[in-house]
């Protein structure tokens, strides 16, 4: 049976990922991010109609990855250093924000679940921005604040499909799906 509906955000990693001179990636060791709350990601890319003998003569559409924004309860110190750039001091107790910092791309793994089975999925090729900073004085009661990151998700080079690739998903039943987060699954 498949899933006819899915739910529940779960099971969120980074892997930062080196990309060589042939377009390709090689991946670090996924990193746990504890505390998603949500993951809304939208298309990017255009589609565009050619008209000739009156009708729609072709249709082209250029996939342009995605964009969009991951909340979590916290963004861990990890992801600071090592994808947004900061330096870690003290002991690693202290991360400072470095204004030069070089952008780092890394793979996105996550989880959502279903009625069914699970899915979990990679986004291969990621950038994001510095999380916005804000907070509250506590009132009456005391309202959680979560951090949102916004990510940038495009394609990498596959050597072995000889495609750029976005991303990828698998169900409970692939053989990929026991080792989806200790590496990141190419084809």
């Amino acid at each position: 049976m498949a899933n006819k509906v899915k739910y529940g955000l779960k099971g969120v990693y980074y892997a930062v990922a080196t990309i060589a001179a042939d377009g390709t990636a090689t991946y670090a060791t996924p990193v746990a991010w504890p505390g998603a709350v949500s993951l809304s990601l939208d298309p990017e890319g255009d589609t565009n109609n050619f008209f000739a003998d009156n009708i729609v003569y072709a249709t082209f559409s250029a996939n342009a990855g995605y964009t969009g924004e991951l909340e979590t309860a916290l963004t861990p110190d990890s992801f600071y250093t090592d994808v947004l750039g900061y330096v870690s001091d003290d002991g690693g107790k202290v991360v400072i924000e470095d204004a030069g910092a070089a952008v780092v791309h890394f793979a996105l793994l996550f989880q959502f679940e279903g009625d069914d089975t699970a899915t979990k999925h990679v986004l291969y090729n990621c950038t994001a921005k510095r999380p916005s900073m804000e907070a509250s004085t506590t009132e009456d009661s005391i309202e959680a604040q979560t951090d949102t990151i916004e990510l940038t998700a495009s394609s990498i080079y596959n050597s072995t499909l000889t495609k750029d690739i976005v991303k990828a998903k698998a169900e409970s039943g692939a053989t990929a799906y026991a080792t989806w987060t200790s590496t990141v699954y190419q084809p």
